[in-house]
């Protein structure tokens, strides 16, 4: 389980996020591409929690932010250009709304040639039931988790010749 504090961390440079396909890259480059985009999801939702959340902490499941930063370069790969070109919502549901909580374009440099809308559901299954007591009695009242189902949906902006 990962606990997003209260506490932001800025990630000012392009630098800090930046995935670049290359067809040679070795695994390590991978991992490298799915920790920075963890950490900018991460970022984005620590901003979110207390404007569009209004809560104190956000739960998510161990390795989530990891499992959605890779199928979000798995949908990448085959676009002309790469990440570079995405448009990634950033959407929550909750018990009763929708809501968006962040627009992240990728490189605001290069035209967006699709987007991606990720909408991360609340739990609706107690899976806090296994958090410790101690943690249960910190996190009550404005806390909110994060199911391990999400929506990932690409829509292309583009028409290629073959189709």
């Amino acid at each position: 389980m990962e606990i997003l504090a209260v506490t932001n961390v800025d990630y000012n440079t392009q630098k800090d996020w930046d995935y670049e396909p290359n067809p040679t890259s070795e695994e390590g480059d991978c991992e490298a591409a799915v920790s920075a985009l963890s950490k900018r999801l991460e970022t984005e939702l620590r901003a979110a929690k207390r404007t569009h959340l209004s809560c104190g902490e956000v739960l998510l499941p161990c390795g989530l932010l990891q499992v959605i930063s890779r199928d979000i370069l798995s949908l990448a790969d085959s676009e002309p250009c790469g990440l570079r070109g995405c448009t990634l919502y950033l959407n929550f549901a909750g018990e009763q709304d929708c809501r968006r909580l962040s627009t992240i374009k990728c490189d605001p440099y290069t035209a967006s040639t699709f987007e991606l809308y990720l909408t991360l559901k609340q739990t609706s299954s107690s899976w806090n039931n296994f958090l410790p007591q101690f943690l249960k009695k910190i996190t009550r009242g404005g806390t909110v988790m994060i199911s391990t189902e999400y929506d990932l949906v690409k829509k292309k902006l583009y028409r290629s010749y073959i189709e």
